[in-house]
């Protein structure tokens, strides 16, 4: 009953609200948008669309688009070279995750000196305090994964040194988030999936983290009921409207309790695959290490209560054992048919584990220390080779 609350961004959620961005009060008068190297942005219209709401607000704008699906250094350092060149005062992160997390690092590097792993904490970065300000940042999610709409935190990979590091504070949150079910209606059904674990872990996490709070409880069990509730709906029938729409809505209250509370070391755990491994998707890669994960956990002997009222929230109303949520968490991975996916198939191999276990302590170190329980370097490597296929 001791916590601070701060989530300052304008939240437009719901069916066609990417409609009213022209209505908001913008903070600049030239925007950069911040787009994937990919095809789908344009060819569904959704740049645009986003174009078409600038253009209507008077606002000038230009576009961004070399951003990978884990998104590198280097490419945060272009993008804020590109911003100075063309004189841009606000960033706009239009896409997934990755878009909109690179989109707040570029804010960070547009106003800053030297380079993005200057100020960032964990590995090889030096920690340093960002002297100026960022460049306000508007975020247009078009997917329901990682909350980070509504939060002040961004995830980058240093490609050179094999090191994926989460950054933030509270200059990052953006000003406006649009959230429209209608924008994500598109991502195919393995996506979808992927996407809507990374919200559930973020909620899970966020739940069981020392750091939780009356507050974060709250966004944490909502998120959860949601997911199971329509994640299987969505990933069978991407246009099915209802069923989008819950999923977005547990992506944007996981984003809010990343603002709340936080995620534990799962994340650190994943981060370090695919970091070395940058063709594995980050849902992907949490779903392959969560089952053992939380087993783990629950082994160790924390939070049981918690971790029944996640499985009751999960959709087993009847739990009365922690590892009633291994088993709802299992069931929904079968019904989403991801279940059955290989680290071997992303080049990841059994002999390099302790790797992996002691890259996640090395950058991302400060989340085990939100853990229930205390995870060690021998426990890393048991998840991960419980985990390997």
């Amino acid at each position: 009953m001791n916590f601070n609350y701060y989530i300052p961004t304008r939240l437009l959620f719901g069916k066609g609200k990417l409609n009213e961005l022209h209505q908001q009060s913008l903070p600049g008068e030239k925007a950069l948008i911040v787009i994937s190297s990919g095809k789908s942005t344009r060819e569904n219209g959704y740049l645009a669309r986003v174009e078409e709401q600038l253009d209507l607000a008077g606002i000038k704008h230009c576009v961004f688009d070399k951003i990978l699906p884990n998104p590198i250094k280097k490419h945060v350092m272009e993008g804020a070279s590109f911003a100075r060149d063309n004189q841009c005062d606000f960033v706009i992160g239009l896409g997934g995750g990755s878009s909109i997390d690179a989109a707040k690092a570029i804010a960070v590097m547009a106003t800053n000196e030297g380079d993005y792993w200057d100020y960032v904490n964990g590995g090889t970065a030096k920690g340093k305090t960002v002297p100026n300000q960022p460049l306000p940042i508007i975020a247009v999610t078009t997917t329901a994964g990682t909350g980070t709409e509504i939060d002040p935190w961004t995830v980058t990979t240093h490609e050179d040194n094999s090191e994926k590091i989460g950054f933030g504070y509270d200059a990052l949150f953006p000003v406006i988030a649009v959230v429209d079910p209608d924008l994500m209606l598109t991502v195919p059904p393995t996506l979808t999936a992927y996407q809507g674990f990374d919200a559930l872990f973020h909620s899970t996490e966020g739940y069981i983290a020392k750091v939780a709070n009356p507050i974060s409880e709250l966004y944490s069990l909502k998120a959860i009921e949601l997911i199971g509730k329509s994640l299987v709906k969505a990933v069978a029938d991407g246009r099915n409207e209802n069923a989008r729409a819950d999923v977005a809505l547990a992506n944007t209250l996981s984003g809010m309790v990343e603002s709340t509370s936080c995620c534990i070391s799962e994340h650190s755990l994943e981060h370090a695959l695919s970091a070395y491994h940058h063709q594995l998707p980050h849902g992907a890669g949490l779903i392959m290490i969560s089952l053992a994960y939380y087993k783990k956990m629950i082994d160790k002997g924390a939070c049981p209560d918690r971790f029944i009222a996640i499985a009751k929230a999960l959709g087993k109303s009847e739990a009365t054992d922690p590892m009633d949520f291994v088993a709802a968490l299992a069931k929904l991975q079968e019904d989403c048919h991801v279940a059955h996916l290989k680290m071997s198939d992303y080049s990841i191999e059994k002999n390099n584990l302790r790797k992996y276990a002691v890259n996640a302590r090395r950058t991302m170190g400060g989340l085990f220390d939100l853990d229930p329980v205390n995870l060690t370097e021998e426990d890393c490597i048991d998840i991960l080779t419980e985990s390997y296929r």
